[in-house]
């Protein structure tokens, strides 16, 4: 083995483990900043449940009464009578 092929293997042992090495350190960087996010998380959950817990409990809201509908007595206009009306009011049939 001659020493140019020596250099060449050394240099493609050295690439393989560098590139371990940064994977290494990647997953290390990716596992502090999901640590990180996740703590922020947590605080910030347990201030909104506090700042919830401090608040005196909503009213409850009233529902809007409707408009009272027709009666089954009042009848509208006969269907003809609506037809007509809906053609002169310029909608097509």
């Amino acid at each position: 083995m001659t020493s140019e092929d020596r250099n060449r293997a050394d240099a493609r042992f050295n690439k393989a483990a560098r590139a371990a090495n940064e994977a290494r350190t990647g997953k290390t960087d990716r596992d502090a900043a999901l640590k990180a996010v996740t703590d922020n998380m947590a605080k910030l959950k347990a201030l909104r449940l506090a700042r919830e817990a401090a608040q005196p409990p909503a009213a409850a809201t009233v529902k809007k009464t409707r408009a009272k509908a027709k009666k089954s007595t009042e009848k509208g206009p006969a269907l003809g009578d609506w037809l007509v009306g809906q053609q002169s009011g310029g909608r097509r049939t």
